[in-house]
């Protein structure tokens, strides 16, 4: 009985040594990607909770002030500068959040690229947005919603 044998994939550098270390070098470049991606995803955790104390406090505060504490107990305007000052800061960390892992990843892009040009890597990586990028934009959008809330008093609540 004839066993077909399926010829060897291509191997960089055609030596078994030169693709794994090719390998490795592609999975590093994996392994970077993911940590860039956790790093994104801790901003936007940390964003989240400034935008939520931020408007939780203007909301709580605000009803307080007019339902339960006696009138000039609390100034007027301080529940909605603390609450603008909180979503203020959770809006700037989210955008610089997103602008450094725009910067990260196409740098980390461009050095792929780069070696898979000298074909040293066997492919290079997507430009597709991941979940990560995705979720930092729509938070940036309930961020920006916050604020108009909070500092024009505008939206449906």
């Amino acid at each position: 009985m004839d066993q077909k044998i399926s010829p060897a994939p291509h191997l960089i550098g055609d030596t078994i040594s030169n693709d794994l270390s090719s390998q490795r070098t592609a999975m590093s470049f994996e392994r970077t990607a993911m940590a860039s991606d956790r790093t994104l995803m801790a901003v936007v955790r940390t964003s989240l909770a400034l935008i939520g104390f931020g408007f939780t406090i203007f909301e709580f505060f605000r009803k307080l002030s007019d339902s339960v504490l006696p009138k000039g107990a609390l100034p007027s305007d301080a529940p909605r500068r603390f609450g603008f000052a909180l979503i203020s800061l959770g809006i700037v960390l989210l955008f610089f959040g997103l602008l450094n892992h725009y910067h990260d990843s196409r740098n980390r892009r461009r050095r792929r690229q780069a070696l898979f040009d000298q074909q040293l890597i066997g492919h290079a990586e997507s430009k597709t947005p991941n979940s990560a990028t995705i979720v930092a934009f729509l938070l940036l959008l309930v961020g920006l919603f916050a604020i108009l809330r909070v500092g024009l008093s505008l939206g449906p609540f």
